[in-house]
C-alpha cells in the first residue's frame, strides 16, 4: 500500500523541506487587516513579523474544506491512502473539520488528532514518514500517533508582553508592570492548551526554568528519563541567533542528542509575538 503523509504549515515544515521529505503541506490562512494571506505561499515569515510589529491586526483561520479536499483528491490519484496530521484540535477547529471531511473518503483518509503543534507536530510527521516507508497502513500510523500523543511537551518564553496583551491573555496593567520589571512569562503546551507555567526576570533566568520543566516532564509526565529517547528542538519567532545560542547551551546538557532549530508556527507566534524562544521534546517511537 502506498501511503502519503500530509500536514499543514503549523508543523513548521516549509515548502522546500516538504519537497525534500516527500511530504504534502496545506498552507494555513491568516487574515491580516482583513486581507487573506497563506503561510509560505503569499506570506513569508519576514513579512508576517513586519506586519505584526507595525501593529497590523492578525487573526488565524483554517483552510477551506475545498482547499483540503482538492489536495487530498490530487494525492489519492497516485496513493492508496493518506495520513493527515493537522495542528492540535485544542488549538484550532481545523482538525475537527478535517475529520468530518474524511468521512467521505471510505478508508482512504485518516486524520490524526495527536494534540501537537510546531516542532512536536513536525516530529509526528517525520515519524509517520518512517512508518509509511516501513510498510505500515495509514490506519495503523494514525492509531500509533494518537496512542503516543501526550509523549511531548513545549515550553516557551516570550520576548514581549505586548502580544499577550493584544490577545487578552494578560491585562494592560499587568503587561505594563511586567514590562517595567522585565518579567518573562513561561508558557507551556502539553496537549490541547497554551497555558501559563511560570515567570522569570530575564531570558537567562527563563531558560533553566524551561529546561528543568522538560526534564521533569520526561521523568514524571511521559515516563522516560533518558534524553536519548527524545527528539529535542529549539523553536523561535524571528530571533534565529538567540535560538542557535540556546541550542548550543542545550547541547552541553544533552550531548548525545541532535538539537534541532526550527521556527515556531505562525499560529503560535501570532499570539506571543516575535523574539520568543521555546524548547520542545517528543519521545521517539
Amino acid at each position: 500500500m502506498k501511503v502519503a503523509v500530509v500536514t499543514d504549515t503549523n508543523s513548521s515544515i516549509s515548502k522546500e523541506e516538504a519537497n525534500r521529505l516527500g511530504v504534502y503541506v496545506v498552507p494555513m490562512p491568516f487574515m491580516i487587516d482583513d486581507e487573506e494571506f497563506f503561510e509560505d505561499i503569499t506570506l513569508t515569515r519576514k513579512e508576517f513579523y513586519e506586519k505584526m510589529e507595525n501593529g497590523a491586526s492578525v487573526v488565524t483561520s483554517q483552510p477551506s474544506p475545498e482547499a483540503v479536499m482538492n489536495m487530498w483528491d490530487e494525492i489519492l490519484k497516485t496513493h492508496d491512502a493518506l495520513v493527515y496530521i493537522p495542528m492540535s484540535s485544542g488549538l484550532s477547529g481545523s482538525c475537527q473539520t478535517a475529520m468530518m471531511l474524511a468521512d467521505d473518503y471510505d478508508d482512504q483518509v485518516f486524520v490524526v488528532n495527536n494534540q501537537r503543534i510546531s516542532p512536536t507536530q513536525r516530529d509526528s510527521v517525520l515519524e509517520a514518514l518512517k512508518m509509511a516507508k516501513n510498510g505500515m497502513t495509514a490506519k495503523d500510523i494514525k492509531e500509533k500517533l494518537e496512542e503516543t500523543k501526550f509523549d511531548s511537551t513545549i515550553y516557551i518564553t516570550v520576548g514581549t508582553l505586548d502580544y499577550l496583551k493584544r490577545g487578552g491573555r494578560v491585562t494592560p496593567a499587568a503587561a505594563a508592570i511586567g514590562s517595567l520589571l522585565k518579567i518573562k512569562p513561561v508558557l507551556a503546551i502539553h496537549g490541547e492548551k497554551l497555558d501559563k507555567f511560570a515567570t522569570a526576570r530575564s531570558f537567562k533566568l527563563a531558560k533553566p526554568i524551561m529546561i528543568n520543566a522538560v526534564l521533569n516532564d520526561m521523568e514524571n509526565l511521559i515516563g522516560c528519563s533518558d534524553p536519548k529517547e527524545y527528539n529535542i528542538a529549539v523553536a523561535y519567532s524571528n530571533n534565529l541567533e538567540d535560538a542557535e545560542e540556546f541550542a548550543r547551551e542545550l547541547k552541553e546538557i544533552f550531548p548525545d542528542n541532535d538539537i534541532f532549530v526550527v521556527p515556531l508556527s505562525l499560529s503560535v507566534a501570532c499570539h506571543i509575538g516575535p523574539l520568543s524562544l521555546a524548547i520542545a521534546v517528543s519521545k521517539k517511537l
